[in-house]
């Protein structure tokens, strides 16, 4: 992904200097700048496409200076996406923790020294000396609200940063209840002992506000979940692959392999997801309206991601067990041809698909959403995948949405080894199998011919 990294340094700049002079903090604007350099680099990492400058304003949002300041901070550290922690920040963060054997675990309390502030934080995220951090229970979170803390503790006092790290701990994603109790909830209790251990002085009033404020926050940041557009929800979606998938950033390399396992990752994910997972609530924010309004929308986003996906990835099964046939690490651009091919006139799978009439015509709103999301494709053009998907629309024309659920269970025996590519192939309608076939056969005869032309 390609950042213009002044304007995005000029843009948060400004971020910081409106929230400093909304909360009455005095600082220079020289000091805010290198926090901005700071904040900027580590969000326009080599990996990053989702979680970008671009995210972090939009997580803001633009009426109050904590949720704006915590935004910036919230995803500075994402470990899985760069695969480390970004050099700047190992400055802040390495007093506090130490890796061993490839994980992370702050420091034992012995080895912590006297730092109020650090203890402030552990507390506002439950966590404790010598703990392990995880990558899926606020690792990220945690590291990136301690970068935020010791970069601002020189000049903002304490119960505010109290409120810029509740924001940053609500932005852990996709918490259940426990005994009955939300995460915000859980949040609010601890920050009633923060307040009171560390005398910052904040009446139960402002500590109720300081978790409305941080659930408003985290709503913003899983926003596109609720998005009315399911074309652009799943552009996110899209977004997202190649931050976990660092194979799909080499658009004409990356395996048949290396894009099923990634969509199979995805669809895991989706099917895994609820809701009241997604969104939270605490104390009239949102109010009840809206936040079933945020269930519902997304409540279809999902419906539609899981379809969407699914019959993705069962195509991509059909391709994987075709490739077998003459390799095991078959380039998809081999199968499909090259994506963004620099003025080259070259033929591509689609190119030889036949046009057929539609047997399965959608029998409800899902299926006639997904459909056109197949076969017109998503809000926005990815740079290492197609728009739309020519081959999964051909086959749901054939097969029928339900016929390739059917077929799911089949998918993955394969994908585990449990069913080898031909056995595949065989439970697969012998017309799609058929006419991709011949639609390869065809394809590699136009690259024969190329070949010999140039010859």
């Amino acid at each position: 992904m390609n950042f213009d990294f002044e304007r995005d340094h000029q843009r948060c700049l400004d971020k910081l200097i409106w929230a400093t002079r909304q909360l009455n903090i005095n600082t220079t604007e020289r000091d805010l700048s290198k926090i901005a350099e700071l904040i900027v680099q580590a969000m326009t990492g080599r990996w990053r496409s989702f979680h970008t400058p671009d995210h972090i304003f939009e997580v803001g949002g633009s009426d109050n200076p904590i949720e704006v300041l915590a935004a910036l901070f919230h995803d500075l550290v994402y470990v899985q996406v760069d695969q480390s922690v970004h050099f700047n920040l190992t400055f802040y963060i390495t007093p506090f923790v130490r890796e061993f054997r490839e994980n992370l675990y702050i420091r034992d309390r012995e080895d912590l020294g006297n730092d109020p502030m650090f203890d402030l934080v552990m507390e506002v995220f439950g966590f404790t000396p010598s703990q392990q951090l995880s990558p899926f229970g606020g690792q990220n979170e945690f590291l990136s609200a301690l970068v935020a803390v010791k970069v601002l503790e020189s000049f903002i006092p304490p119960s505010l940063i109290l409120q810029i790290i509740a924001c940053i701990e609500a932005t852990i994603p996709f918490r259940p209840h426990k005994d009955g109790v939300s995460p915000a909830a859980r949040l609010h209790e601890r920050l009633i002992a923060v307040n009171e251990s560390f005398q910052l002085g904040l009446s139960p009033e402002e500590l109720v506000e300081a978790v409305r404020q941080s659930v408003r926050m985290a709503n913003r940041d899983v926003g596109s979940f609720a998005n009315p557009n399911p074309k652009i929800f799943l552009d996110g979606t899209w977004d997202l692959l190649p931050e976990t998938n660092h194979n799909l950033r080499f658009t004409n390399s990356y395996t048949v392999n290396q894009y099923r396992v990634a969509l199979q990752k995805m669809e895991g994910f989706m099917n895994f997801l609820k809701p009241d997972l997604v969104f939270q609530d605490y104390a009239g924010e949102p109010n009840a309206e809206t936040y079933q309004s945020l269930l519902t929308r997304a409540g279809k986003n999902l419906e539609t991601a899981r379809l969407y996906l699914g019959s993705k990835l069962f195509t991509i099964a059909l391709l994987e067990a075709l490739s077998q046939r003459f390799g095991r690490n078959i380039p998809l651009s081999t199968i499909m041809g090259e994506l963004n091919p620099e003025g080259l006139n070259v033929g591509k799978l689609e190119d030889f698909l036949p046009d057929i009439s539609n047997n399965y015509p959608p029998q409800n709103s899902l299926e006639e959403d997904v459909f056109e999301l197949l076969e017109k494709g998503r809000y926005s053009a990815s740079s290492y995948d197609l728009k739309n998907s020519p081959l999964t629309t051909l086959m749901v024309k054939i097969m029928g949405f339900e016929r390739i659920q059917q077929l799911h269970d089949n998918a993955k025996e394969f994908f585990e080894g449990k069913l080898d590519g031909e056995s595949f192939l065989a439970v697969c309608d012998p017309m799609v199998v058929e006419i991709i076939t011949n639609s390869l056969i065809k394809l590699f005869d136009n690259r024969k011919a190329a070949l010999m032309r140039a010859s």
